[in-house]
């Protein structure tokens, strides 16, 4: 596949783009990460998301630890092409390190914010390394 459509995508001065998974079968926002070209390339090659770790500066396939992976469904780029919607549908039913459905589990409530969505899996029980 010719790579032409990574330079239409406007990458952060420091080579990143938002990165937001959506499950496409409910509209739910699961999580915002982060994608560098590569980890974009990948996501396209292999049908499962891809992201890049600021803090461990390496690429990561979402899941691989967990086994939680996001298959990618389609991929859109929004109006000013510099952040990246990911339909997926989420394996496990677990995006989160939290072990919740979606990373956006808490709920601004009268100034307050208040987890709103349970627990499904405890976290240990998913990253035994």
């Amino acid at each position: 596949m010719n790579e032409h459509w990574l330079n239409k995508i406007n990458w952060s001065q420091d080579g990143l783009v938002p990165a937001i998974a959506q499950e496409a079968a409910s509209g739910r926002m699961l999580t915002l990460a982060w994608m560098n070209r590569e980890a974009l390339k990948k996501t396209v090659q292999t049908g499962e998301v891809h992201y890049w770790s600021r803090s461990r500066k390496k690429i990561w396939h979402k899941g691989e630890e967990s086994g939680h992976v996001q298959k990618v469904i389609t991929i859109r780029l929004d109006c000013d092409e510099d952040a990246i919607l990911v339909e997926v549908e989420q394996t496990g039913g677990i995006a989160c390190h939290t072990g919740r459905h979606s990373c956006f589990f808490q709920k601004l409530i009268d100034g307050e914010w208040v987890e709103t969505d349970p627990v499904l899996k405890d976290p240990k029980a998913i990253y035994q390394k």
